[in-house]
């Protein structure tokens, strides 16, 4: 760590060199301008650049499905502008892999196509997304995929359970969105200034964020699992529906929590949420009781719904806490 001395320069402006290594390594010389980012009673300072697209290629040669699709994601998370996917030739099934990668990803665009390489491009402008919007978003289809999932279930509704399936795709896509804006954020104070978030809420919605793609995660088993089963018997629907209010209440106290400005108010609704967990995880050993004596197959599968359940409902646990933190003092 450097250090520098302020001066006083014509009485009232204040002035501080710069290091010189650090000037160099950045293109910082006489005339450049800089930019200043002030966080709390901290303050950033970066070189100002040109608004200019952030290029990375990748070699996709043998790559295929998932993989390729992982890397697709990748690197939009990572925060290029512009994915060039090369290889010696491009075959059909890796078009269809990246075309379906570039549907499941927001802004994304394919620009370009040779035989040997397929361009794509972000065309949305950061300053366009709100993470606040997205996660609020991801609350909302993640918590009614999991009510629509026990109701696939105990309804023994096939077409609601596929299209429970089918919704969780659009809490990926959010979810591959608050990633690649959190880590511009990470790497740019001014991406800070454009989302209009400081840093620390944006970490504290990452993490949020996180948790809801898990609870839509369950939502999916469990709508998987209806599929499988037959009709569920009464008074184990009955239990599986209030094991849900249980844990739906809990996720949704916790993202009140998160998203309150009252300190007071957000620590309070936390700490609610937090304390539900224990009650959920008697009232999940219950039903397990209940279910034990049915079919073993049947049992099995409910089982699994019982503890996609209680996962959802330490999810929502996770966010009270994360909702603590944001609410604490900070030092």
């Amino acid at each position: 760590m450097e250090t520098r001395k302020v001066q006083v320069t014509g009485g009232s402006t204040f002035t501080v060199s710069l290091p010189k290594d650090w000037a160099t390594e950045n293109g910082v010389s006489g005339g450049s301008v800089v930019e200043f980012h002030p966080e709390d009673d901290a303050l950033l300072l970066t070189p100002r650049r040109e608004e200019e697209k952030v290029e990375g290629t990748l070699d996709i040669s043998g790559l295929e499905e998932r993989d390729l699709m992982r890397a697709v994601v990748t690197m939009y998370v990572s925060g290029f502008d512009i994915i060039t996917l090369e290889s010696s030739r491009v075959t059909a099934a890796q078009r269809r892999t990246i075309r379906d990668a570039v549907q499941s990803l927001v802004g994304l665009e394919v620009i370009g196509e040779t035989s040997e390489r397929v361009r794509l491009q972000d065309l949305l402008d950061s300053s366009e997304l709100s993470l606040h919007n997205a996660i609020t978003r991801m609350r909302l289809v993640s918590v009614t995929m999991l009510a629509d999932s026990v109701a696939a279930l105990v309804e023994n509704d096939d077409d609601l359970a596929a299209d429970v399936v089918q919704r969780d795709d659009d809490v990926d896509r959010l979810w591959s969105m608050v990633s690649r804006v959190f880590r511009s954020v990470l790497r740019d104070p001014a991406a800070a200034a454009d989302v209009g978030l400081d840093r620390e809420t944006c970490f504290d919605y990452h993490s949020s964020a996180r948790q809801l793609e898990r609870v839509a995660d369950h939502a999916t088993k469990i709508a998987t699992h209806a599929q499988e089963l037959d009709a569920v018997p009464e008074d184990a629907a009955g239990a599986l529906e209030d094991l849900h209010v249980a844990a739906e209440e809990v996720i949704e106290t916790a993202m009140d929590a998160l998203l309150e400005d009252d300190s007071e108010e957000a620590t309070r609704m936390a700490n609610d949420a937090r304390r539900q967990i224990e009650a959920i995880d008697e009232q999940a050993r219950e039903v397990d009781a209940l279910i034990r004596e049915m079919d073993p197959q049947q049992a099995q599968l409910l089982g699994l719904v019982v503890d996609s359940l209680t996962r959802a409902a330490d999810y929502g646990g996770n966010i009270a806490e994360t909702a603590l933190q944001k609410a604490a003092p900070k030092p």
